[in-house]
């Protein structure tokens, strides 16, 4: 008996999703567009918030920022549910043998008594400004409009809860697994002087109404000049005096503060580019952060470097001004 093995070509009746199709054209979509676009709750909803009834429950209403189309608002990343678990997956592989190499060898523990009293003061309160943050962009997400952006807040949300474990692990290394210099960190988050400022301006950005405003402050503003003050600036100074034990317990920071301006600077630039009246809130929205935070900075770079803080962040500041530049908004 002869056997004859025929294929035969099944062409799918659709190619993707009917929401991605109406938007793109019935073609093979990626994932990322497929879980992103048009995803958004639009229609029957039942009634109003009774704490809020000027609102629907998703409303583009919520901020002073008026877009077109909000899925314009796209993460270059791409990152949908599985990408960004498969990306952070492999930094937290690579991350957890740096702690244990520092770990296994003491390398905190030996450093000179004057730099373990600055990372205690000056470094890991810093985990209070990351909780902040995920309070921050959690509150992006809840009161966003669109996919595109509320699923990259919330992916950057549970990103700076894991920066804020990183800090509380370097003070678990630097005090042998004692929690003292946790203590130590957070009563110089609430009492100490040169934290103060910091303590103002993150509390204060948990009282902004508009979703938008809170995103630029915290996002743009407060990591634009955080992020290379401390793990720019500070991080080199530290590698110069005492070697490179905390540098590779940071560099999970530094990798990703790269990666978080690519997505911020394109949400801004797009909404930005929308209109004159978009770059105009924008960039009143940025000055005005940009001054307290600046301000704020100062004693939390002297308390970290000992000296020259206010130079730390003047550098910052013409850093982050070019930054701005080049989105198009007015420093």
């Amino acid at each position: 008996m002869q056997v004859d093995i025929k294929t035969q070509q099944i062409q799918p009746l659709r190619q993707t999703y009917g929401h991605v199709a109406r938007r793109f054209g019935d073609k093979p979509a990626s994932r990322y567009q497929e879980a992103t676009y048009d995803v958004q709750s639009e229609v029957n909803f039942h009634y109003r918030p009774t704490w809020d009834p000027q609102h629907e429950i998703y409303d583009k209403r919520r901020t002073a920022i008026v877009m077109a189309d909000w899925y314009a608002l796209k993460d270059p990343r791409q990152y949908f549910y599985g990408a960004y678990v498969t990306a952070r997956g492999r930094q937290q592989d690579a991350t957890e043998k740096s702690f244990a190499f520092v770990e296994k060898r003491g390398l905190l523990q030996a450093l000179p008594a004057e730099w373990q009293d600055r990372l205690a003061d000056g470094l890991l309160p810093l985990r209070h400004v990351e909780w902040g943050a995920n309070m921050n962009n959690f509150y992006c997400a809840d009161y966003g409009w669109g996919t595109a952006i509320t699923q990259a807040c919330t992916y950057c949300a549970m990103d700076r809860l894991g920066i804020a474990q990183y800090l509380s692990r370097i003070g678990m290394l630097l005090d042998g697994n004692t929690g003292v210099a946790l203590e130590r960190a957070k009563v110089a988050w609430m009492e100490s002087a040169a934290w103060q400022p910091m303590r103002r301006f993150v509390e204060h950005s948990f009282v902004i109404e508009d979703w938008f405003e809170t995103f630029v402050t915290q996002n743009l503003v407060l990591d634009g000049l955080l992020y290379p003050l401390v793990y720019q600036h500070a991080d080199a100074a530290i590698v110069r005096a005492c070697g490179t034990g905390l540098a590779v317990l940071t560099e999970f920071m530094n990798d990703w503060r790269e990666e978080h301006a690519r997505w911020v600077d394109a949400v801004i630039q797009t909404a930005a580019a929308e209109s004159d009246a978009n770059r105009m809130l924008l960039s009143g929205w940025a000055r005005a952060a940009r001054a307290q935070a600046a301000q704020a900075l100062v004693p939390v770079a002297d308390t970290l470097l000992g000296e020259g803080g206010e130079q730390v962040v003047a550098l910052c500041l013409e850093q982050f001004d070019v930054r701005l530049d080049k989105l198009g908004l007015a420093a």
